[in-house]
């Protein structure tokens, strides 16, 4: 009997509640009369939908207990059942003033599920609204079913804005996935919920990816510091040997009194000049990312070095 129980309770932890409900079921030819046996029988029947079964198994467990704490869940059947006056007929007896705190807050989220059932949607939005704890910001084992029951008769009252506002606070309350928020959120607001796990599987891949093209950049490197040597110590060479080539100056000869430059020599000198300023200035206003080295007149052959300096 006691590993049917633990058999029924890890197949509810593995979300396969029909499996769960035949190991209950079988638990409880073996010990019928047992309070506890019968609770788990009823919380398996209500996870796998038998709605009828559920409630008749909770029933006798509240007889064998004494306990009002399944009183919700015997209210969430009538409901399946189609009986949601049976719910509030529940909601509204003794026993369910004797309940704690979550007992209460999960009492209220059926009362507004049967309002819903019975049409009465501004009432099911203001059943919640009269629960303290729906403003709550700290997270508690409620918080993420409360959320979402208000959000919930929201939507079926029309309040779309508001609706997607708690369907979004449920969300950030949920982190084990209780609800289904997500998609709730992603119908109202027509947006795409992204699994965040598969993004960081795709991260962890690209990550994978740079490492090898970092590894084949690194093999590959050496061979390039040898070629940008070898053009360091060719261009040192080409510099050199136009230095040698190239003539000294030699000093201006003093200009004989009398002699004049025309007019038409200064306009050319004057143009040039202004020519080489403008040339400057849009080299240093554009600031071009690469400049190339300036070697001098490059002499075309040997011809070239024989010529004398004009």
């Amino acid at each position: 009997m006691a590993s049917h129980l633990v058999a029924a309770a890890r197949a509810l932890s593995e979300e396969e509640p029909e499996r769960a409900y035949e190991h209950a079921k079988v638990a409880r030819r073996f010990a019928g009369r047992i309070g506890v046996v019968r609770e788990a029988v009823g919380i398996a029947a209500y996870h796998a939908g038998q709605y009828a079964e559920a409630l008749g198994d909770l029933r006798a467990a509240r007889r064998l207990t004494g306990s009002d704490e399944y009183l919700p869940i015997m209210a969430d059947c009538e409901r399946g059942l189609g009986r949601p006056e049976r719910a509030l007929d529940l909601v509204r007896s003794r026993e369910a003033e004797r309940l704690d705190r979550a007992g209460k807050i999960e009492l209220a989220i059926v009362e507004s599920g049967a309002r819903r059932d019975l049409g009465q949607h501004d009432a099911a939005v203001i059943t919640l609204q009269r629960v303290p704890e729906l403003r709550d910001p700290q997270p508690r084992p409620w918080s993420a079913r409360l959320a979402f029951a208000y959000a919930d008769a929201l939507a079926d009252a029309g309040h779309h804005a508001a609706a997607a506002d708690w369907f979004a606070k449920a969300m950030a309350f949920d982190e084990d996935g209780e609800t289904d928020a997500a998609e709730r959120y992603a119908q109202l607001t027509g947006g795409v919920i992204e699994d965040l796990e598969e993004d960081y599987d795709l991260d962890d891949s690209g990550d994978s990816d740079d490492a090898g093209v970092a590894e084949k950049v690194a093999e590959e490197l050496p061979s390039g510091e040898d070629e940008v040597s070898g053009d360091a110590e060719a261009g040192d060479e080409s510099e050199s040997a136009l230095e040698a080539a190239a003539p000294e100056p030699s000093a201006a000869p003093a200009a004989e009194e009398g002699d004049a430059v025309s007019d038409e020599e200064k306009g050319d000198a004057v143009s040039e000049e202004e020519n080489e300023e403008a040339a400057k200035g849009e080299a240093g206003a554009l600031g071009p990312a690469f400049i190339e080295p300036h070697f001098g007149d490059v002499l075309d052959g040997p011809e070239d070095r024989d010529k004398p300096a004009s």
